[in-house]
């Protein structure tokens, strides 16, 4: 965080109706059960676009992109001061960049930033969840290259989901299984014949990860939009009527608290 962002933060809270909140974020984090919060969160931040119309009228909409990426760094502190183990952030899905390029272009920017600031912290591991050949290849190598220097560190996963679909993902999994087989000698019958579905789980972008307890979406939303289509296959949802700018650690530890009050069945 930057210090602009931490005098903001520290300015919000010493107003009254900060310091009403932050009483009220210490009671909800003091009630959470620990023993039932998820070990896998995963996020939608939806609503930067609408919160820049908003807020910043006129205003390019890299305003609200840069909102947004302020927050997902709060977002993942939050996790962390939790003790979650993973959490997923989905920044740009496959149709995204179908967008006009003068607002593709900038988001990417603000993306990549990003991605190498939480990187730069030296605190948590970074993995680029995604189908990185969609993006330009100088972005690649800085998302690889940070992805590479937090390889070794233990404590929160922080996986981005840059030009991610669930869709995408699915292909890909199936590509690469196949592709492992063929190199195996395997044929179509060989493989048709023995598949399971943990075969393909090894396969996706998360593989190695707990699918994800919790989803949270915000901007009042309530939908997946094909986001973790299989890992989510029992996941919790929570919606959010803020726009993801407005996301609040009030509104984070609500749906903690929410999460650990279910009664989880795993479609059973």
């Amino acid at each position: 965080m930057s210090w602009v962002e931490r005098a903001r933060e520290v300015a919000d809270r010493l107003h009254p109706a900060g310091l009403l909140y932050s009483t009220y974020e210490q009671r909800l984090l003091a009630e959470l059960d620990r023993d039932r919060l998820p070990r896998h969160v995963a996020v939608l931040a939806d609503g930067n676009r609408r919160w820049a119309r908003l807020n910043a009228p006129g205003q390019p909409y890299e305003v609200g992109y840069q909102a947004g990426a302020d927050k997902l760094k709060q977002f993942v502190e939050w996790c962390d001061e939790v003790g979650l183990g993973v959490v997923t952030l989905w920044v740009l899905s496959t149709e995204n960049l179908a967008r006009n390029s003068d607002d593709v272009k900038p988001l990417l920017g603000v993306i990549e930033r990003l991605f190498v600031e939480l990187a730069s912290t030296g605190r948590w591991r970074l993995k680029l969840v995604g189908d990185p050949s969609l993006l330009p290849e100088d972005m690649t190598d800085a998302l690889r290259a940070a992805e590479f220097d937090t390889a070794s560190l233990d404590g929160l996963k922080v996986n981005v989901a840059i030009a991610y679909g669930g869709r995408h993902e699915l292909r890909d999994a199936v590509r690469k299984l196949l592709a492992e087989e063929a190199s195996h000698g395997a044929s179509l019958a060989d493989v048709a014949e023995r598949l399971e579905i943990d075969d393909i789980a090894e396969h996706l972008y998360t593989a190695g990860d707990p699918d994800p307890d919790l989803i949270i979406r915000t901007s009042g939303e309530q939908r997946l939009s094909g986001f973790l289509m299989w890992q989510s296959a029992h996941s919790e949802f929570y919606f959010c009527e803020a726009l993801w700018p407005d996301f609040r650690r009030v509104d984070f530890l609500r749906a903690l608290r929410d999460y650990a009050s279910r009664e989880r069945r795993y479609g059973r």
